[in-house]
């Protein structure tokens, strides 16, 4: 068992190293400008609807890989964002760590849900249970106090 666990915590390493150059790339590319355009279109210029969306996004790609990962490769986009509608990226940045660090609905996404999930017994169905609701919770809160602390 301790093999398989070694082993993980190698595999989410190389996944943290390799999303530092995938985060270079997202923004040298302009893959930022792009998807943040995209996000601009749906958001249709609101601050509020685009950190919604920068949520969302950094919280779906957290679920998948670790959260590390997923902070490096959103905050490009969420600076993108802001600078085009010109506000400032304070929001955005802290809308990127806290959902990145808010990763409760699959083992996946966080090293400490990893460590218990085989100790514990745990299914990946116990994570999807608990965890969406808590996500959901915690992301209304987050997008309803950010814009009150960090102003646009």
């Amino acid at each position: 068992m301790y093999f398989s666990y070694s082993i993980i915590g190698k595999l989410q390493l190389l996944v943290i190293a390799c999303a530092y150059g995938l985060g270079t790339a997202v923004q040298k590319v302009g893959l930022a400008d792009m998807i943040a355009g995209q996000a601009l279109l749906i958001a249709n210029g609101n601050p509020l609807v685009m950190l919604a969306l920068v949520y969302i996004a950094t919280a779906l790609l957290t679920e998948t890989i670790t959260n590390n990962a997923a902070a490096i490769v959103m905050f490009p986009i969420a600076m993108s964002g802001a600078q085009s509608l010109d506000v400032s990226i304070a929001p955005f940045a802290v809308a990127v760590m806290i959902s990145a660090s808010a990763s409760f609905v699959t083992p996946i996404g966080y090293q400490t849900n990893l460590m218990v999930f085989g100790p514990g017994g745990y299914r990946f169905t116990d994570y999807i249970k608990l965890g969406l609701p808590l996500s959901l919770i915690v992301a209304c809160i987050t997008l309803w106090l950010i814009p009150q602390i960090w102003a646009f």
